[in-house]
C-alpha cells in the first residue's frame, strides 16, 4: 500500500505540470497534462464503443499514455527547432514542422528512449504484475502494436485537435493550421475522421 500511495502522490503532480505545447504558444493558464488526460479517456471510451476493439485496454492505455511526463517532461515536435532568440518562437510554432523519415525516425527513439527511462524510474516499486502491464501498455501506445494502440495514439491527436480549436475560437490569432497537417498525417481511422468532420463543422475552420 505504501508503494501505491507513493506512486498516487509521484502521478498527482501531473495535476499542476502545464502541457508545453500551449505554453510555447503564450496561451495563459493552459490545460494541465492530467487535464488533457481526463478528456481524452472519455473520448477514447465513447468513440471506440463503435468499433470491435478492447474498450478496457483502450481505456488503461488513455490513463497511462503520458504518465512518464511525471520525470520526462512533455516534448514537442518543435523542441529541436527554437533558436535562442524567443521573438522567433512564435514563428515556427505557426508551422508543422516537416521533418525526412530519417529525422522523424532519431527523434522519436530518442524520445521513446527518455520517457521509457522515466516510466521504469516511475514504476519500480510497484507489483511485478502491475510494473508489466504499465510498460506493455506504454510500449503499444508508443509504436501501435495492435489496432487499440494505434486507435489511442489517434485519439491523442484529435483530442490535441479539439483543445486548439478551443484556444482558436477564444482568440482568433492562435495558429490552428499546423493541427490540421498534423491530423491529416497522422488519423486515419474511419470513427475518428467521422469525428473530425464534425469539429470542422463545429468550428467552421480548416
Amino acid at each position: 500500500m505504501e508503494e501505491l500511495l507513493n506512486f498516487f502522490i509521484e502521478i498527482g503532480k501531473l495535476k499542476k505540470i502545464p502541457r508545453k505545447g500551449w505554453v510555447l504558444r503564450g496561451i495563459k493558464e493552459p490545460e494541465t497534462i492530467a487535464s488533457h488526460t481526463f478528456r481524452m479517456v472519455i473520448v477514447s471510451w465513447l468513440l471506440s464503443r463503435r468499433q470491435k476493439l478492447n474498450v478496457n485496454k483502450i481505456l488503461k492505455m488513455s490513463l497511462i499514455h503520458d504518465l512518464c511526463e511525471v520525470y520526462a517532461g512533455d516534448t514537442t515536435p518543435y523542441d529541436k527547432l527554437f533558436p535562442k532568440d524567443k521573438k522567433q518562437w512564435k514563428k515556427i510554432v505557426s508551422k508543422w514542422p516537416r521533418l525526412s523519415k530519417r529525422e522523424k525516425e532519431k527523434s522519436f527513439l530518442e524520445k521513446y528512449k527518455k520517457e521509457a527511462e522515466a516510466l521504469e524510474k516511475l514504476i519500480l516499486k510497484l507489483p511485478p504484475d502491475l510494473k508489466k502491464e504499465i510498460r506493455n501498455l506504454w510500449a503499444d501506445y508508443e509504436k501501435g502494436l495492435t489496432r487499440e494502440g494505434r486507435f489511442v495514439r489517434q485519439i491523442d491527436r484529435v483530442e490535441n485537435l479539439l483543445q486548439a480549436l478551443e484556444y482558436w475560437k477564444k482568440n482568433k490569432q492562435f495558429a490552428i493550421k499546423p493541427w490540421w497537417v498534423q491530423i491529416e498525417e497522422l488519423v486515419d481511422d474511419p470513427i475518428l475522421l467521422e469525428f473530425l468532420k464534425t469539429l470542422e463543422k463545429k468550428f467552421h475552420q480548416k
